[in-house]
């Protein structure tokens, strides 16, 4: 009997070994996630590293050319892990040297590669990457140019063939009022059906307004030089409008494959932001305008084409996009944003004015107020509230409502990054991305580099 207790307490240990044997190998087989940035030369390269993420090994190894870009990622990333709250782990490869890509390449320590920096090189960095097995995540835009584009929609045939994703960093997908718009905009109690709308009142509209000079996780914003080149960071009409048209896209045909014959270029035009010496100095902190720019001085003043506005349509319903850079934010304030949904029962529109306190704010204006509270309750209770519990209904006049989004919902463009990291990590465990991600990020750009080459074409004429 004695024998017998003991054989079988040999076995239940036998058995709990086994099944730790067993975890241990298990999660043995789940490969961390090992990020590899590539010549980090914007300050979005290192948002993405300001939180840490459970599946994602704590080294960073850094590929990129002797410079101050790459100090300021460096000193960033050591920022983030010394901070008092929260702070991070990371722990730096650093790898700088002139041939950073090839080393790269050759050394593979990491299965993702991220990119931010030099817009002119990043479709050739994306391109190289994909040809040797790995991983893509980078900061918009993928390509400023129609050369490059043709190059883009080679590297995800190369990646398709390879089994690797290439994704682009779309923040604005996670700001809660356009969460909120796109959400209301889906229960056809309340908005009913988008518009056809015309090139005068399109259906949708993305306007959006930042500044060279602003403040970064607390810190003044040093700008390289090169990011006043439009032959190296782009212009305006196919640089920031890359986020305006992905919105575009995901709230008006939301999970639905847009191809490129679904859009149609109506016009599109650009123009100069101009800086002063003074301007172009404190952004920089250079004494003078480099030889490169000479090219764009004019009466002793840099006009740097970084403003662009294109109206096209889209499955049939017009939008419209537009850019403006000016120098620095009046202060209190900073970057705004301007969205208008146009429905068949009401319009949503994202405001962000002294009125709103330069914050944010989404309203709904109803064509037909009177039926208004039943149809709104229903959504709310159906929709609305489950994704962002706590918000509230304003009545700003008959037909005008205000929606408040409670303050935790409002994270800031920052802290977006993780929120789009985190997304990007379940694509990589599940070995895919969506079904319309791909096509429509061809599309996306597609779209904005059929409006670079009309605005250029008007301005040759």
């Amino acid at each position: 009997m004695k024998y017998n207790i003991f054989l079988l307490i040999l076995l239940c240990l036998s058995c709990g070994e086994k099944k730790y044997t067993d975890r241990v190998m298990e999660d043995e087989k789940v490969e961390k996630v090992k990020l590899m940035t590539l010549d980090p030369g914007h300050f979005h390269a290192a948002l993405v590293q300001k939180s840490m993420y459970p599946q994602v090994d704590s080294t960073i190894h850094v590929y990129a050319p002797e410079g101050p870009e790459a100090q300021d990622f460096l000193s960033k990333i050591g920022q983030y892990n010394s901070r008092p709250e929260n702070p991070t782990a990371w722990k730096i490869n650093e790898n700088i040297s002139d041939d950073y890509l090839e080393k790269m390449l050759s050394d593979k320590l990491g299965n993702v590669m991220i990119v931010a920096g030099k817009n002119s090189k990043k479709i050739d960095y994306v391109l190289e990457a994909v040809k040797a097995g790995l991983n893509v995540y980078a900061d918009k835009p993928l390509v400023i140019d129609p050369e490059g584009f043709e190059k883009l929609k080679e590297a995800f045939r190369i990646a398709d063939e390879k089994g690797v994703l290439i994704y682009d960093i779309m923040t604005e997908r996670f700001e809660s009022t356009t969460l909120a718009q796109k959400l209301l905009s889906e229960i056809p109690g309340i908005f009913g059906e988008l518009v056809d709308g015309s090139p005068e009142e399109p259906a949708i509209v993305k306007e959006s307004v930042h500044h060279f000079f602003k403040y970064v996780s607390g810190q003044p914003l040093v700008r390289p030089a090169w990011f006043f080149d439009v032959n190296e960071e782009g212009e305006g009409i196919v640089d920031v409008t890359t986020h305006l048209v992905d919105l575009v896209q995901w709230e008006a045909f939301s999970e639905q494959i847009v191809d490129s014959s679904n859009v149609e270029m109506i016009k599109a035009r650009r123009w100069p932001t101009v800086l002063t010496k003074e301007e172009f100095q404190k952004v920089t902190g250079l004494d003078d305008f480099p030889e490169y720019l000479q090219k764009d001085i004019k009466d002793g003043r840099l006009n740097t084409f970084s403003n662009g506005e294109m109206t096209y349509k889209i499955k049939g319903k017009y939008a419209k996009v537009s850019v403006i850079w000016n120098y620095q934010a009046p202060e209190g304030t900073g970057d705004t944003h301007y969205s208008i949904m146009r429905g068949t029962k009401s319009n949503l529109i994202i405001k962000q004015g002294e009125e709103e306190n330069f914050k944010p704010t989404l309203y709904m204006k109803f064509h037909d107020p009177s039926s208004f509270k039943g149809l709104l309750s229903s959504g709310v209770e159906n929709e609305v509230e489950k994704q962002f519990p706590g918000i509230l209904f304003e009545k700003v006049s008959d037909d005008l409502w205000k929606v408040i989004i409670p303050e935790k919902f409002k994270i800031g463009h920052e802290a977006h990054f993780a929120q789009v990291t985190e997304n990007y990590l379940k694509y990589l465990e599940d070995g895919k991305l969506p079904d319309w991600e791909v096509p429509n990020m061809i599309t996306k750009y597609y779209t904005t580099i059929e409006a670079y080459k009309m605005a250029k074409a008007v301005k040759q004429n």
